[in-house]
């Protein structure tokens, strides 16, 4: 196993690269129109609910129309069967020619209401299916993106997988709580949560020690807290100068 302060810088080198390697991948066209297709087909897929219910009405409605037409015929039919049966009172001749004749005016307006009707439902069909299509082009489209992608980036994944299993190695040789401390350092710093100390020179914050606490780092553990700006700090190399530019 490595020591677990070479296996602290290891594990940043590991991460900063993965950070590239992801910030490449986000970077691609293809990676921002597949962003902008998920987003119309879930803006498309909100007006989809409107139209089935808008669908699921009109169907309701027709329903009920013709429904209502067979009603009235059926009624018709009984009353001019009644009628020929020629057993009915005068009075009651007058009633059934009434309700025949009130049965006509509605099943007329039922009629002449069938074929908007009709027209509604096949009006909201043509907009489902149309949305549908536009569905299945956008899902193709996808499809493509990724592939696309998919074939573009195959060395960056190829080299981010095998980072991440040395990652899975290196972890080994760090404790719990160092890895908890670099996680959330890492996370306050923008990735970059542990810094070397090489003579008395940070290599990150660059704020030379002070000697007395450059007497209080030697004689501490090889993974401590820098004093000025609190990334973990690896002292390993603490008596190697810093390099020059």
């Amino acid at each position: 196993m490595m020591r677990e302060a070479d296996a602290l810088i290891r594990i940043q080198e590991i991460d900063l690269a993965l950070m590239r390697y992801n910030r490449t991948l986000n970077a691609m066209p293809q990676a921002e129109k597949v962003k902008n297709i998920r987003a119309a087909r879930k803006a498309l897929a909100k007006e989809m609910k409107k139209v089935i219910g808008q669908r699921k009405d009109a169907e309701m409605d027709l329903e009920e129309n013709e429904s209502s037409q067979t009603r009235l015929s059926e009624r018709e039919i009984e009353l001019r069967e009644r009628g020929n049966a020629g057993e009915l009172s005068f009075r009651e001749v007058q009633d059934l020619e009434a309700e025949l004749t009130s049965l006509a005016k509605t099943l007329e307006k039922r009629q002449y209401k069938h074929k908007d009707l009709v027209d509604r439902l096949e009006k909201v069909r043509q907009t489902e299916a149309k949305a549908q299509e536009t569905d299945r082009m956008l899902v193709n489209q996808e499809r493509l993106e990724l592939e696309s992608i998919k074939e573009q980036t195959a060395d960056i994944r190829r080299d981010a997988a095998a980072l991440k299993a040395e990652r899975e190695e290196v972890v080994k040789s760090i404790s719990d709580e160092v890895m908890a401390e670099y996680e959330a350092a890492t996370k306050r710093f923008g990735g970059l949560g542990v810094e070397i100390l090489r003579g008395n020179m940070p290599s990150i914050c660059s704020v030379k020690v002070s000697p007395s606490a450059f007497g209080d780092i030697k004689l501490g553990p090889e993974i401590t807290t820098c004093p000025y700006c609190h990334r973990l700090l690896v002292t390993t190399y603490m008596f190697e100068e810093p390099k020059k530019d």
